[in-house]
């Protein structure tokens, strides 16, 4: 059964490069989409009045969102029981060093800086997709 992927992210513009590349990838996994990080707390644990749902494959992670950054919500992620494991995936246009040493020290799986040209935003989810979609073996 395909898992769903999780996209936080609040740009509409880099949800939809984002879902056009995973759909130009030929990843064909359903995107839900949270557009902040609160949002992306209340869907993985069934928070305030949203039912909790089956685990994401993976969760892909802007980390400059409103109500609660990135690095906030991967330190929630790796807190809780239910989704300590799930694989966690960086996704941000972020290039400060501080970001990516704090995101692997809060225990994200992978750090990619979003590319500013669409092709190699295609090529860089298409092989997000396939190592974290195809070949990763969850413990989820």
């Amino acid at each position: 059964m395909e898992r769903d992927i999780l996209l936080v992210e609040d740009n509409p513009d880099d949800v939809d490069l984002t879902i056009m590349a995973l759909e130009k990838s030929n990843i064909l996994n359903k995107v839900k989409v949270a557009r902040n990080g609160e949002e992306a707390l209340d869907m993985l644990h069934g928070l305030n009045g949203v039912e909790p749902q089956a685990l994401p494959a993976v969760v892909l992670l802007d980390l400059n969102m409103p109500k609660i950054n990135g690095l906030e919500v991967l330190k929630e992620i790796r807190s809780n029981e239910r989704t300590r494991r799930l694989p966690v995936v960086i996704l941000t246009s972020s290039r400060e060093e501080q970001d990516i040493i704090r995101g692997y020290d809060l225990g994200a799986n992978s750090y990619i800086r979003k590319p500013v040209d669409f092709e190699n935003f295609v090529s860089a989810v298409r092989q997000l997709g396939l190592y974290w979609l195809v070949l990763n073996e969850s413990g989820v």
